[in-house]
C-alpha cells in the first residue's frame, strides 16, 4: 500500500499496536498455556503455511518432500531435547491427553492393576475411571512434598501381584509438587512394571533427560513449557513396550496392509499430522535451547520465589506449600484470599488486567488431598517472559484486594 492511504494505514496499525500493548495483561496462567510465544514460534507458523503446506510422506513432489524432511527434522530436535537417541520414538499426537489415553488404554488389560498419585489431572483420572468399568483396578499413592523416600514407599506399598504400571504426574498442575520420577523408575525396573509420566507441567522445566531415562512413556503437550502451540502433544516411547494404537488409519506407509503398521512412529500416528504446530514446537524448543535450560529455570524460579515471598507477607492470603524449591516444586503457586471463592478472586484480578486460573484446575483429587475441595485455588505461574515489575504489580493488586475484603 502506497501514498497517503498507505501512510494512514501505517498510522492506524501503529495506533492499534500501541493500544494492544497497553491492554496486554499481566499473564500468569502459563501452567495452562504459555503466552506470549517466542517470536520464532510465530515465524515458524507463518513459514510452515508458506513452505510446508503439503501432506508429509504421501507424495514425491517438491513441497511434499520438503514437508516430510521438515517433520523429520522437528522429530529429531524433540528427540535430542529429551535425550532420545532414536527419533522414531517421538510420536506426535493431537495433545497430551491423547498421549496419556494411548498409554493407559494401549497397555492395560482386564485384570491389570495400576498405581497413580493422589494429585493426578483428569487426563489420567477419567481414562482410568473408564477402564475400571472394563476390569482394571486403580490404587492411589500419596505424593509427599519434598520427601521422595516417603513417596516411593507409598507407591511401593500400593503394588500388587497384578500391578502392570505406575502412572504418575511429573508435577502437580495445582500445587506444583514434583514427583520423584527417577526413584519411581528404579522401583518399576526392580518390580518389572511400566512407568508412565504425565509431563504436562514438567516438560521444558525439569531436567528432561533424567525423566526420559527413568520412564517407559512420557506424555507432554507442546503449548506449555515447550513454548509451542495448542493442538499438538508428544508421546515419547522410551522403553521396549509399545502400546496398542488408540486409533488406526492412514499413515502414508504400507498402504496395502489392512492392519496398522507395526513400527514407530506410524504405529501410533494415523491421519494427517499437524505440521504447523510441529514446526512451532521445533521453534519453541530452539528458544529453550538458545536461552539455556539453567538460565530459564533461574529466571522462572526467581520470579516464583518473589511471588511466594510477597504473598506470604500479605495478611489474608493462604498458601498451601512450603517455599518454592526447584527440587520439590515446579514454578507454580496456588493460593486463596481470605474466605473469598477462588473464582471471585480471579475475577477481581481480571478487572485489574491480571490473568490467572481459578477453580479446581481439572484435578479435583489434588484439592481433596489438600483440603481446598470446596472453593479451589487461585493459581499463578510465570514464564520466561514474566518480569519482576509484573510480579510487583500483581502483588500490589492482591494487597489492594485484601484491604477491601
Amino acid at each position: 500500500m502506497t501514498g497517503r492511504a498507505g501512510n494512514a494505514f501505517d498510522r492506524t496499525e501503529k495506533k492499534h499496536r500501541a493500544e494492544r500493548e497497553n491492554r496486554r495483561p499481566i499473564y500468569l496462567d502459563n501452567a495452562a498455556t504459555t503466552w506470549p510465544k517466542p517470536m520464532g514460534v510465530a515465524r515458524a507458523l507463518e513459514e510452515s503455511l508458506e513452505l510446508y503446506g503439503a501432506n508429509p510422506g504421501r507424495s514425491s513432489y517438491t513441497m511434499a518432500e520438503d514437508t516430510l524432511l521438515k517433520v523429520l527434522h522437528c522429530r529429531s530436535a524433540v528427540g535430542n531435547f529429551f535425550g532420545l537417541a532414536e527419533p522414531e520414538r517421538v510420536v506426535f499426537t493431537p495433545g497430551c491427553t491423547w498421549s496419556i489415553n494411548t498409554v493407559l488404554k494401549g497397555c492395560l488389560r482386564r485384570g491389570d492393576h495400576v498405581v497413580i498419585s493422589d494429585m493426578e489431572h483428569n487426563a489420567v483420572v477419567r481414562p482410568l475411571h473408564a477402564l475400571e468399568q472394563r476390569g482394571i483396578s486403580v490404587t492411589r499413592a500419596h505424593l509427599f512434598e519434598g520427601d521422595p523416600e516417603r513417596t516411593v514407599a507409598s507407591f511401593r506399598a500400593a503394588l500388587r501381584r497384578n500391578t502392570r504400571m505406575i502412572f504418575c504426574t511429573g508435577a502437580s498442575n495445582v500445587f506444583g509438587l514434583r514427583a520423584p520420577v527417577k526413584q519411581l523408575g528404579e522401583l518399576c525396573r526392580k518390580q518389572g512394571i511400566l512407568l508412565g509420566v504425565d509431563a504436562a507441567q514438567s516438560a521444558g522445566i525439569t531436567e528432561a533427560e533424567s525423566d526420559t531415562y527413568a520412564a517407559d512413556f512420557i506424555c507432554a503437550p507442546a503449548h506449555k513449557g515447550l513454548y509451542g502451540t495448542m493442538g499438538l502433544g508428544l508421546l515419547l516411547v522410551c522403553g521396549d513396550t509399545l502400546p496398542e494404537p488408540l486409533a488406526e488409519g492412514g499413515t502414508g506407509s504400507l498402504s496395502a496392509l489392512r492392519s496398522q503398521p507395526p513400527e514407530l512412529p506410524d504405529r501410533l500416528e494415523s491421519g494427517t499430522l499437524n505440521v504447523p504446530a510441529i514446526c512451532a514446537l521445533e521453534a519453541g524448543i530452539g528458544f529453550l535451547t538458545t536461552i539455556g535450560p539453567d538460565a530459564l529455570r533461574r529466571h522462572e524460579y526467581g520470579i516464583t520465589s518473589m511471588l511466594y515471598d510477597g504473598l506470604s507477607g500479605i495478611d489474608g492470603t493462604t498458601l498451601y506449600t512450603a517455599p518454592i524449591n526447584s527440587e520439590w516444586h515446579v514454578p507454580l503457586i496456588s493460593f486463596n484470599i481470605g474466605d473469598m471463592g477462588s473464582e471471585t478472586a480471579a475475577a477481581m484480578l481480571a478487572e485489574r488486567n491480571i490473568a490467572v486460573r481459578a477453580g479446581f484446575h481439572c484435578a479435583y483429587d489434588a484439592h481433596t488431598v489438600m483440603g481446598t475441595h470446596r472453593r479451589g485455588t487461585v493459581r499463578i505461574c510465570p514464564s520466561a517472559f514474566t518480569t519482576e515489575m509484573e510480579a510487583v504489580r500483581f502483588l500490589d493488586a492482591v494487597r489492594e484486594i485484601c484491604r477491601r475484603v
